[in-house]
């Protein structure tokens, strides 16, 4: 057994079409014993509009490793909350449990590790009548199960991040600043 001591990743997967769902989750992977386990055990209170939860599938339904979901902005309302804590937490919950299956996850090591996941939601999911659930759902099941592969396998390595300095730049930036 290897010990996993603080890997992290990342991912973003946009949304379709007139839809405000995409989904940006930061993970970090890290032994219950090391950093990663201070910092979970440190997030079980919360804290007034960053709401803290176990990502569960359903009712009784706890993923393993553990894992934490945060958001990373303040939270707006009570029906932001609905979806934070329904359709994404089963999204992520569903990608954690099949990155299990698949070995992404070290099944072996599932009670030994632990997660935190930061969330962003946009805040106009909750106000759109419109709201594709289903999307909500992929973009945030993809992400997560991409974030944690990422995490995992250290992507983007730091020869990959070195060889594409002058090629990939972060969207808004487009014409602010020149390469």
């Amino acid at each position: 057994m290897t010990d996993i001591w603080f890997k992290t990743g990342e991912a973003t997967v946009l949304a379709k079409d007139g839809q405000a769902t995409d989904a940006m989750p930061e993970v970090l992977i890290g032994s219950v014993r090391g950093p990663a386990g201070q910092a979970f055990a440190s997030m079980m209170g919360q804290s007034a509009g960053h709401t803290r939860m176990f990502v569960v599938r359903d009712l009784n339904q706890q993923v393993r490793p553990a894992t934490m979901m945060t958001c990373k902005v303040t939270i707006p309302s009570a029906a932001y909350v609905e979806l934070l804590g329904g359709v994404v937490q089963g999204a992520m919950g569903d990608a954690i449990v099949d990155c299990l299956s698949e070995g992404i996850l070290p099944k072996d090591q599932a009670d030994e590790l632990c997660m935190i996941i930061m969330v962003w939601l946009d805040p106009r999911c909750p106000e759109d009548p419109n709201l594709d659930r289903a999307d909500l759902y992929r973009t945030n099941y993809e992400a997560t199960k991409l974030a944690i592969s990422r995490a995992m396998t250290g992507k983007p390595t730091a020869d990959e991040l070195i060889a594409n300095r002058k090629s990939v730049k972060h969207y808004a930036l487009d014409g602010v600043v020149e390469y």
